[in-house]
């Protein structure tokens, strides 16, 4: 019987993300089902103070001048998202599958567990300083919502989120 692995990204999957997820279960029949949203909506305040908890004070101005992201731009982002995540995982002969998600990530990957009664869920984010020190994050939002650990790792590391 195949495992249904669901995973939600915002960010492309690199070479450190893939091997993360090659570690889980390696050798067992399993499937992972990546989610990509196409999200829009910026809190441009949260967004400052993680780009200057970063040190990226420089990004953080940008990002606090720049206008909300154009929805066809937002959406054509995500299908770069995905099919670059999913190209990085079947190289490394990993079977997955994938889908672009609305502005609801957390509810969307929490539909996706309950619709493939799914073995375990992971979400891969950059850090996010504010929502990750108040447990706002999407990890910890899942997690309350499934009752369920929920896997946190950071974009491109071996880092585990606090969730």
């Amino acid at each position: 019987m195949t495992d249904s692995i669901v995973v939600l990204t915002e960010e492309p999957l690199v070479e450190a993300d893939v091997r993360n997820l090659e570690s889980f279960h390696a050798g067992a029949d399993r499937r992972f089902i990546l989610l990509v949203p196409s999200d829009t909506e910026r809190h441009l305040i949260v967004d400052f103070l993680d780009q200057v908890s970063l040190l990226n004070i420089g990004q953080a101005f940008r990002d606090l001048a720049a206008k909300q992201p154009d929805a066809d731009k937002s959406r054509l982002k995500a299908d770069a998202t995905l099919k670059v995540s999913l190209e990085a995982l079947r190289t490394a002969g990993i079977n997955a599958e994938g889908h672009v998600v609305g502005a609801n990530a957390v509810q969307a990957l929490v539909d996706k567990v309950h619709e493939l009664d799914a073995r375990e869920a992971i979400v891969i984010t950059r850090p996010h300083a504010v929502e990750d020190t108040f447990h706002t994050d999407w990890a910890s939002k899942a997690q309350d919502e499934l009752g369920l650990p929920v896997l946190h790792l950071y974009s491109g590391s071996g880092y585990i989120g606090d969730s």
